[in-house]
């Protein structure tokens, strides 16, 4: 048996089984030595039998008997049965759809069984427990019948499931593998010298560690090794692209500084420190001769669409090498439609009095900026003729969607590209981007997501970070409060005070439909599209409501913005949509439904559609939860003073995997672990840096190398 050997060659797996293992993204054997417990159970919670009641969840030991396959009686379902028995009494075992447990065992063994107990016509039962064969009881549990020879403490792996596969499956499947010997034939990708100096086990010694411990110790020092396992690679990753990425040549950018001011004067407010920080940063890696490759992290509302202007504005004057005419072209990429074409009237407003043709691209259609006809307003053109006048170097500006990534847009010495809210491209988009000249492109990634220092550190350990830390001046910080059910009337009359000064109101909900009431599973939480009619007709009759969700075409979506910015809408009802790339600065009041439901992250993206203006904002956190835990966790909207220590925050509490979602990051539950310790980060990017100073190719170690060969082919993803 072999690491790559597909778990299917060597393992009986039904087809209900293949696709729960596909669920669970586990196709090869190492797929399945990776996944790794959640947490484990501990005997020294052991029960009597005769103690158990319905509902709980308990671990028993006890000897087995009376094992049997059968099939229920009415939905005619495979299942096997059993009885456990203790010095107390005995119970019931019941495993629907395994009806290999019972082969698998045999009458008299000694068992430990963790699982629900359940209740059928009075007599209790438990319900698919975990089951494993023990030589050894704890001591104390049946010394009458087992007699004293017990094992003082032991622990059981529990693994994330999914229907069709048990953790009990799980964990056995883990030591067939471990009997084939394949755990003598593994090499260790981790240099010897790394895994003395942070006290680590070898590849071999944590495997068994994670899914067999004998100690928590071990489990600790195993979930220990394979976290900063992950961040070692990721950070390999990261550098080495980096370090590639230095290597190219790019455009010289040199603007004088007179003319820089000039520009950043003619913004409509005063620019901080920290944009002049940060827009001084961008010059001088422009001047470097290699390609920049930046991160500009700022709360929402703190300015980095300027500070990106400004920099595009160095390009839009440059000239090319040896030309005397023409000019450097700048990309600029976003997430969403609505914000490309925000980003396009913002940057007319920014350039116009320069006279350049600045272009958007989106799905829906291009336009063009200035129009013949009208030289200070923008004209619809055919894709065609914007494509060609962005390969010819006309067009200087191009902002669009993933519709700038395609191989039909060609330009002609594009200088500069943005990429806004990074966190929602993938890193191949990015790449592609990039790619589409011989001479680099300087790179200037922008968010608004507040990231913890660990993080950014590990993802975008390829980039320069600067931060915008401050907010424009005048800028009021927003009212926030925790409103639960008691006190919504209240809270309705302060927001109708505030509408009758002619302020406008959001009000994000989790949903767009109701929930199928037939439906056990589905979420129940308030929907965009019954809101706004209660809304209507219960609270503020006396205005009118729009409804904006993801399932509305862009046509759509930009008419319902168009009236909510004109005022035609004084209430817009949105899922979090809106989270990204709606400007509206007389919208001053958003109100959040169902807010647990909702990363403290988002929640304060979501807040942060109401600092567009120098007017009082305020957010109105609507809960529905009753546990202290998440109202604590709410609270602390209310207390950080900005987003960074907001995510800090979800972090902490919030735990491994938690804080934007696995998914989003691409790093798996114990690789964040990981990231909730700054000192494992530094060390594993330390010793990343040291490897490739000594050679960027790493060809002194081949299992490296292998093992980043093999992790290619699934790149972490940022959505």
């Amino acid at each position: 048996m072999k690491l790559g050997d597909q778990l299917t060659e060597n393992l009986r797996i039904l087809e209900g089984q293949k696709l729960a293992l596909k669920k669970l993204s586990i196709k090869t054997v190492e797929d399945l030595l990776y996944h790794f417990p959640v947490r484990y159970g501990d005997t020294s919670q052991k029960r009597n039998i005769a103690s158990l009641s319905t509902g709980e969840s308990a671990t028993i030991f006890g000897k087995i008997s009376g094992l049997k396959t059968s099939k229920s009686f009415k939905s005619k379902i495979p299942m096997s049965e059993a009885w456990i028995e203790d010095e107390s009494g005995r119970i019931k075992a019941v495993w629907f759809h395994q009806p290999y447990i019972a082969k698998m065992l045999q009458d008299g063994f000694f068992v430990r069984a963790d699982g629900k107990v359940s209740d059928r016509k009075g007599e209790l039962y438990m319900s698919n427990p975990k089951i494993e064969p023990v030589t050894k009881l704890p001591i104390g549990v049946g010394d009458s019948l087992f007699g004293e020879d017990g094992e003082s403490h032991s622990l059981y792996p529990v693994y994330p499931e999914s229907k069709g596969v048990t953790s009990n499956w799980i964990y056995h499947a883990v030591q067939k593998i471990f009997q084939s010997g394949i755990l003598e034939t593994i090499t260790d990708p981790i240099p010897e010298y790394i895994l003395n100096t942070y006290n680590l086990p070898t590849l071999k010694t944590a495997l068994v560690w994670i899914h067999t411990p004998q100690k928590r110790d071990h489990a600790i020092s195993a979930r220990k090794r394979f976290a900063f396992e992950e961040v070692f690679f990721i950070q390999l990753e990261r550098i080495k692209a980096r370090l590639e990425w230095q290597k190219e040549p790019s455009f010289i950018i040199k603007t004088p500084q007179d003319r820089i001011d000039g520009f950043v004067k003619r913004f409509p407010f005063t620019a901080t420190e920290a944009q002049n920080k940060a827009i001084e940063t961008l010059f001088q890696d422009f001047s470097k001769g290699h390609a920049m490759s930046r991160l500009l992290e700022g709360d929402v509302g703190s300015g980095k669409t300027a500070v990106a202007a400004a920099a595009a504005f160095g390009a839009v004057t440059t000239r090319p090498l040896g030309q005397t005419f023409g000019a450097l072209q700048v990309a600029y990429m976003a997430p969403t439609e609505i914000l490309a074409k925000q980003h396009f009237e913002s940057f007319i407003k920014y350039f116009y009095y320069l006279g350049i043709n600045i272009g958007l691209i989106t799905g829906s259609g291009c336009k063009k900026f200035p129009s013949k006809v009208n030289p200070k307003s923008w004209t619809d053109i055919s894709r065609t003729q914007l494509l060609k006048w962005v390969a010819n170097g006309e067009i200087h500006i191009l902002i669009g969607t993933h519709a700038l990534i395609q191989k039909t847009v060609k330009f002609k010495h594009l200088a500069f590209v943005v990429i806004d809210e990074q966190h929602r491209f993938g890193t191949a988009q990015r790449q592609k981007l990039l790619k589409k000249e011989k001479i680099a492109p300087h790179l200037l990634s922008m968010t608004a997501t507040p990231i913890p220092r660990t993080l950014a550190l590990t993802v975008y350990g390829d980039l320069d970070l600067t931060l915008i830390d401050q907010m424009p001046t005048g800028r009021k910080q927003i009212i926030t409060e925790i409103v639960l059910k008691n006190k919504r009337e209240e809270t309705y009359e302060k927001i109708r005070n505030e509408m009758k000064d002619g302020r406008q109101l959001y009000v994000i909900c989790p949903r767009i439909d109701e929930p199928d009431p037939a439906k056990e599973a589905a979420v129940q939480a308030k929907s965009v599209k019954e809101e706004a009619k209660r809304l209507k007709k219960d609270i503020f009759p006396e205005y009118e409501i729009g409804v904006l969700h993801s399932k509305m075409t862009p046509a759509e979506k930009d008419r319902i913005m168009k009236e909510f910015t004109e005022y035609k809408t004084q209430i817009l009802c949105a899922t979090s949509v809106v989270e990204v790339g709606v400007n509206v600065p007389n919208a001053t009041i958003i109100v959040i439904e169902g807010a647990e439901r909702f990363g403290l992250a988002q929640l304060h993206q979501l807040r942060g559609r109401v600092v567009r203006s120098n007017h009082q904002a305020y957010c109105y956190v609507f809960a529905e939860a009753k546990s202290d835990k998440t109202i604590d966790r709410l609270r602390a909207l209310t207390q950080a003073k900005n987003g960074f220590e907001l995510a800090e925050y979800d972090l902490k509490l919030r735990g491994p995997g938690e804080l934007s979602g696995n998914k989003q990051w691409g790093i798996s539950d114990i690789g964040m672990e990981a990231i909730k310790n700054l000192k494992m980060v530094e060390a594993a990017r330390a010793e990343a840096e040291y490897l490739l100073k000594q050679d960027d190719t790493l060809s002194k170690y081949p299992l490296i190398c292998e093992k980043m060969k093999h992790r290619k082919v699934e790149e972490i993803h940022f959505e």
